[in-house]
């Protein structure tokens, strides 16, 4: 055993050493097809040359420069790429090295906001069950993850979590989609009035959900009545894309697909492909100005916030992703995949569902199609799948969980956007070996 403090300590993990396009590659010259881009990150897949290239041009001319001190061109080029993809609705980009990070500094800007404002009593977070936000503990707080707060429930800060859309599972027989979603988003209303009005800082959401419920989409109408009980109330909407944003769903931000827009989002993982670490929370000229006409400072900040390498990176996998024409190439492998998945497995037993937007796939497996019942927690179909997967030369994201924190499961895909139909085939089929290997 190694001296490396491992995220499973029962594992041996191969030990990857190349990457090559749409593959990793480990010490043993094994090929793996990453199907999930790790955690949906590596968007331009392992070895692209542009993006490398600029990361040693930056490093070669300026490794490091502390924000307190200085802004570089590469942060201020990123800043204004991404701002104009918003129309300069959300216009000021706060960069960060991880998607926690991220999610805590829209929690602090804002309160913040509030209280530069004049409204210090607002306090609490609202949020929806079978999330995912961050590890720290201000997003783990908010995040609906039941297995990653559980240990540390005794420690995390007060917040509220209301219903997700999961129509799959919650939309009765009675209700059209329409009605389904104006039920669920009128609870954030109900939980507003419960806790008062004007002690509500903002509703935090995942476009897209990611992980823990496996690519679940809203229903159509649900977001823009989010965004009109929030106006109402005054209450900030914070939208989450760390996972599903930068393309991942076929558009730079996933919100354009709702038809709003919010009054921050953070976004990550994809921002940089993996080939650095950066994050960032893109904000509204409302949040900005009154804290730029109030106290004038955010109180805010870590060591390595606007790192150039970093700035440099995602810059350069951004206007890559524009140079290629990458999105309408998401947009179409899209079509490919779904109907790939669907011709394979749509009347297969144990699949449940299928959805998602772009690539950005999940997969829901269940005992009993007719009455969607659930494998048992007790067989750990989550981590058998992972293994038949990788003994396949495949790489997927499958969770357990997906109903409630403790029953269902899901495989989330989210391959690199660089995907052609031949890699289409091979992950079906070696997908397909997986689930019949895992399935007891």
């Amino acid at each position: 055993m190694g001296h490396v403090f491992h995220r499973n300590l029962q594992h041996k993990l191969p030990r990857a050493v190349k990457g090559d396009g749409v593959y990793l590659i480990d010490h043993r010259g094994r090929r793996y097809l990453d199907a999930c881009c790790g955690a949906a990150v590596s968007c331009l897949g392992h070895s692209n040359p542009t993006v490398t290239d600029a990361i040693k041009a930056q490093i070669s001319a300026l490794p490091y420069a502390h924000t307190s001190f200085f802004t570089t061109d590469a942060a201020e080029e990123l800043a204004e790429l991404l701002a104009d993809r918003t129309g300069g609705a959300l216009d000021k980009v706060y960069f960060l090295c991880g998607g926690s990070e991220a999610i805590e500094t829209a929690m602090k800007m804002a309160r913040q906001y509030f209280v530069e404002i004049g409204e210090p009593e607002r306090e609490l977070y609202i949020s929806r069950r079978q999330s995912y936000h961050g590890n720290t503990i201000s997003s783990l707080s908010v995040g609906g993850n039941l297995w990653r707060r559980q240990v540390y429930t005794p420690i995390l800060n007060r917040s509220h979590h209301i219903s997700p859309c999961y129509a799959y599972r919650d939309q009765t027989d009675r209700e059209s989609e329409e009605e389904y979603g104006l039920r669920v988003a009128n609870e954030l209303e109900q939980a507003i009035a419960q806790h008062g009005e004007n002690k509500v800082i903002a509703f935090i959401a995942e476009t897209v959900v990611g992980a823990t419920a496996g690519a679940l989409t809203a229903v159509p109408g649900y977001f823009k009545r989010i965004r009109e009980i929030c106006d109402r109330y005054g209450v900030l909407l914070i939208l989450d894309e760390i996972m599903c944003g930068m393309g991942r769903t076929g558009r730079y931000h996933a919100f354009e697909d709702e038809g709003i827009v919010p009054d921050m989002v953070t976004v990550g993982k994809g921002l940089g492909g993996g080939y650095q670490p950066i994050a960032a929370t893109l904000v509204g000229p409302k949040i900005f100005e009154a804290i730029r006409a109030g106290s004038g400072n955010f109180q805010h900040g870590h060591t390595y916030i606007g790192h150039p390498s970093g700035a440099a990176c995602a810059l350069a996998v951004q206007q890559y992703i524009d140079s290629h024409h990458l999105l309408d190439h998401v947009r179409t492998r899209s079509n490919e995949l779904f109907s790939a998945l669907r011709h394979r497995f749509s009347e297969h037993p144990c699949i449940g569902d299928i959805r998602g937007r772009g690539l950005f796939v999940g997969i829901e497996l269940v005992e009993d199609r007719t009455t969607k019942q659930p494998f048992s927690p007790d067989l750990m179909l989550d981590g058998a799948i992972r293994k038949a997967a990788m003994d396949h030369g495949l790489m997927v994201y499958p969770n357990a969980g997906t109903i409630d924190g403790r029953l269902g499961c899901h495989i989330l895909l989210a391959p690199p956007f660089i995907l052609e139909s031949i890699h289409i085939e091979e992950m079906v089929d070696k997908l397909d070996k997986a689930v019949h290997t895992a399935l007891p």
